[in-house]
């Protein structure tokens, strides 16, 4: 995620910028590993929620971002 250079890495819903976040660290951080796991929050997810930025520059930014967590 820290790889993603476009995308903010804030719980901000609502905003027309795209975010990414980890839901188990941020949004669901209040409920026990038991409780994420029956809200479907496992420790891989992250949450992309798409801005208005132009969709190129979104693309770009997401492959950048899964190589260099490939790596």
């Amino acid at each position: 995620m820290e790889s993603l250079e476009l995308f903010s890495h804030v719980a901000n819903i609502g905003d027309v910028r795209s975010l990414v976040i980890h839901p188990a660290t941020t949004t669901h951080s209040q409920l026990s590993p038991q409780e994420q796991l029956d809200a479907g929050v496992t420790p891989g997810l992250v949450r992309l929620s798409l801005g208005l930025e132009n969709i190129e520059d979104i693309k770009n930014d997401l492959q950048a971002g899964f190589e260099a967590a490939k790596k």
